[in-house]
């Protein structure tokens, strides 16, 4: 074992609305192995609230899903919900590289939404502004302390030794889209609650969106427009989604009002994006999450935004077994976060 192997050797932990997702990997080139993967179902109360009780629900979570899973380590890199993350690129001034920490950390109370007492706040310098040309981009991500502080004591108080605490859409970035692509691609992630938009252009998030519209609402919609219980909703919205001749298109027809909300966000977000970058077009929008299992509704987003849109594969990084592939593609994705984290070059 090498002197190395206890910052190398670590799992990836993403704590999600309904679920909590591990994955480990073994190497450190471009293709990893998988060593191990697992997931357990949660209530979504347990990992929203803060409720003492509820913290004792997701430590007894965690730790099962830990051991069921048969993690070897107990250094972990954890994910940030995109809803508890602030996300931000910027125009600052060009200063020399070692005086931009100092120079973002005066100005970074214009930016972000928390106090900067309260907030802890990382960035990555992207370039030249394609707007002003004596001024550099910088993408700035903030995070409350309230949150992350929180998260690292429940970690903590469990044996862990957290390494790194990264923001989904930077994981969903590196598990979704080649590493050293210079297109402008979207990633698209459907939860139960939420969706998460990604714009990313030259290896780096652009635009970073969460959107308050998931799984759920379309379960909703289903219960309300055809007068079902949350199963029959689940079983028709899955099984024939944005399919027009199934069912003499009623589930389409139920649906369609609040995928038509999502789509209006996707086509916001593309415009900012391309009036930023101009003459930049987005090459493809990569969907993962609840709306990959969507029937008909990736021909639905290439129809409406004239961008061709595919399925993301969360293990096209990783090195496995064939004889696991089957089970692998089943659950591509529930799992590009927790993959994209155990990617991450530490």
């Amino acid at each position: 074992m090498g002197l190395l192997s206890s910052i190398t050797d670590f799992f990836a932990l993403d704590i999600g609305t309904t679920a909590i997702r591990v994955v480990q990997l073994r190497g450190s080139g471009d293709t990893r192995s998988l060593v191990r993967y697992g997931s357990i179902a949660v209530d979504a109360s347990t990992t929203q609230a803060d409720s003492a009780a509820k913290q004792n629900q997701l430590m007894e979570a965690l730790k099962k899903v830990i051991h069921d899973s048969k993690i070897s380590t107990r250094n972990v890199v954890v994910g940030i919900p995109s809803n508890k993350m602030f996300t931000t690129v910027v125009d600052i001034d060009r200063v020399p590289p070692k005086e931009l920490a100092k120079s973002i950390k005066y100005q970074a109370d214009q930016y972000i939404p928390t106090s900067v007492a309260e907030s802890k706040i990382d960035h990555i310098l992207l370039g030249p502004s394609p707007i002003h040309k004596d001024k550099d981009e910088v993408l700035l991500a903030s995070v409350s302390n309230r949150f992350s502080e929180t998260r690292l004591d429940l970690l903590e108080s469990i044996g862990l030794n957290v390494l790194a605490m990264e923001p989904d859409a930077f994981a969903l970035s590196r598990s979704l889209i080649p590493a050293g692509s210079q297109e402008a691609i979207m990633i698209l992630d459907m939860g139960a609650n939420s969706t998460d938009l990604i714009l990313q252009y030259k290896d780096a998030p652009r635009l970073v969106r969460s959107i308050p519209s998931g799984g759920n609402n379309l379960l909703k919609s289903a219960q309300q427009n055809l007068g079902v219980d949350e199963k029959q909703a689940m079983q028709f919205v899955y099984k024939f989604g944005l399919i027009e001749n199934k069912l003499e298109g009623q589930v389409y027809k139920a649906l369609i009002s609040t995928v038509d909300s999502l789509v209006f966000e996707i086509e916001k977000s593309i415009k900012f994006f391309s009036t930023r970058y101009t003459n930049i077009p987005i090459r493809r929008i990569v969907v993962t999450g609840r709306a990959s299992i969507l029937p008909d509704f990736p021909v639905y987003l290439v129809n409406k935004v004239n961008t061709s849109v595919e399925i993301g594969n969360a293990w096209q990084n990783v090195s496995y077994p064939k004889s696991s592939y089957n089970d692998l593609m089943a659950v591509s994705n529930q799992y590009a976060v927790a993959a994209g984290l155990a990617e991450r070059k530490l």
